[in-house]
């Protein structure tokens, strides 16, 4: 299997625009390439997609065991001429000071060469330390060569060639110059999304170009020919038939989701109807909702402007309609959002107000701990649930009498101690959850979604057709489901 690992000396040294562009440059040569990103992430997985044609997985420590990482790297790569995994942070950082959670240990679990991204700016005959360092750090890992990035012109790039030649063996695949048009737009929560970013095709195709003439494609596909096969089954999924329909919020205002996690709601029988928050004026008929993850505060206008929307939102949920919302999600069911000077009127589900300041209010891991109050089916192992969370937003102006699905065993959630809150049928957290083998949320919530319907409806609440419950049923956690 030809794999590759792209990864940096240090975060915001240019490796996601060097990704991308690469994932871009291979397809163009025709070559499939399926594309990867060490978790959890949302946004570089979006552009690496768009670059590559194909979805793109996140593979990630916190939510999945190495087998799981593993049996994913190989299922995806099926069908794919290269795998390109692009690391975060820098090669040898993390939570973990042993290394256990870097983008090194991934390379190390997966057999897979890595190629350096070096940001350049500032630095000539110092490199060859940097780069020695690297490769001495860490033996087991195959530094297979390095992407000089952001160089100031010939003459440093001749320095630095030397430097390397004389004192590392490590080869310069490429040199990159600075260009201001290579990068694409970063704010508070990190990059645009291509959702938002009218320009993304000729972004993309710039990243492509740059890339295809500054660094050598026949070494880097020798090199990525020349791995070994990494250790560890394919697992192939068998599909359910669906019995239960459910609207997934996805627009320029909400699209932080997992594609394996669509997957996981589709096995365990949900068919997914995808709405539009800013430009649907109805809410389709649907026994569920589901928003995820993304930037309300700066659609805050155009969602309020959707009377129609907010409207109907309002009246599902409150008539008992399913439904999960995370962060992004969460704040558009509260009463309001303010940014930047700004307030606008939201769903108003969540008894609370959003407030989106200039600091995050929650960043990193989470370690959640289910309370009495948690809505979905009983999880007999009562593990605590591993998420992240990243947001600016906070909530204010909280009806004490709220109710809380999760207490905070790491992270800040909603208040510091808690998280999720819950209203009728409604679970809205801050943190993100993924459908792991540490947590099969996407089961629990269409079980979830199965039970609430099972029971006779409220008047006017015309949603999908659902198979009858018995009222004790009891939940099998390996089917996912009331039995």
């Amino acid at each position: 299997m030809a794999r590759l690992f792209i990864s940096a000396t240090h975060k915001s040294s240019g490796k996601t625009t060097v990704s991308i562009g690469l994932a871009g440059a291979l397809a163009a040569r025709g070559l499939s390439v399926q594309t990867f990103k060490k978790g959890p992430d949302y946004i570089d997985p979006m552009w690496l997609a768009r670059a590559s044609g194909r979805p793109c997985f996140n593979l990630d420590f916190n939510t999945q065991r190495e087998t799981e990482i593993l049996s994913t790297f190989r299922s995806r790569s099926r069908g794919s001429d290269i795998a390109l995994v692009e690391g975060n942070l820098g090669l040898h950082d993390g939570v973990d000071i042993a290394g256990a959670d870097s983008s090194a240990a991934l390379a190390r679990l997966l057999r897979t060469p890595v190629v350096l991204v070096v940001d350049t700016m500032g630095i000539s005959r110092g490199i060859a330390p940097l780069v020695l360092g690297h490769t001495a750090f860490d033996r087991s890992i195959d530094i297979a060569g390095v992407i000089l990035n952001k160089v100031g012109g010939a003459r440093q790039e001749t320095k630095i060639r030397q430097a390397l030649e004389r004192y590392a063996d490590v080869p310069v695949l490429g040199a990159i110059g600075r260009d201001n048009a290579l990068a694409v737009t970063e704010r508070h929560l990190g990059l645009t999304t291509p959702a938002e970013d009218c320009d993304y095709d000729s972004k993309l195709a710039h990243m492509r170009e740059v890339v295809a003439r500054n660094v050598d494609l026949d070494r880097v596909i020798e090199i990525a020919a020349a791995a070994g096969s990494p250790a560890g089954p394919a697992v192939v999924d068998t599909p359910a038939a669906h019995d239960v329909r459910i609207a997934v919020a996805r627009d320029a205002a909400f699209g932080f989701y997992y594609t394996d996690d669509f997957e996981a709601l589709e096995r365990a029988g949900a068919e997914l109807v995808f709405i539009d928050l800013l430009h649907d004026v109805k809410l389709p008929p649907v026994d569920a909702l589901y928003i995820g993850g993304g930037f309300p505060e700066t659609q805050a206008a155009k969602l309020a402007a959707n009377h129609s929307m907010r409207a109907q939102m309002r009246d599902a949920i409150l008539d008992g309609l399913p439904t999960y919302a995370e962060c992004g999600g969460l704040m558009y069911l509260t009463r309001s959002i303010s940014f930047r000077g700004e307030v606008h009127e939201m769903v108003g589900v969540v008894p609370a107000d959003t407030v989106v300041g200039d600091r995050p209010e929650g960043r990193g891991l989470v370690v959640l701990d289910e309370t009495a109050d948690a809505p979905w089916p009983f999880r007999p192992e009562r593990a605590s649930i591993p998420a992240h969370e990243f947001h600016y937003g906070a909530l204010r102006n909280i009806d004490p009498a709220c109710r809380f699905a999760y207490r905070m065993k790491r992270g800040y959630g909603v208040d510091g101690d808690h998280d999720g809150i819950v209203v009728h049928n409604l679970l809205a957290s801050f943190s993100h959850l993924r459908d792991t083998s540490r947590h099969r949320w996407a089961r629990r919530f269409v079980a979830f979604v199965r039970k609430a319907h099972s029971g006779a409806r409220k008047p006017g609440a015309e949603r999908g057709k659902l198979p009858p419950s018995g009222a004790n049923a009891a939940y099998d956690c390996d089917f996912g489901e009331y039995r």
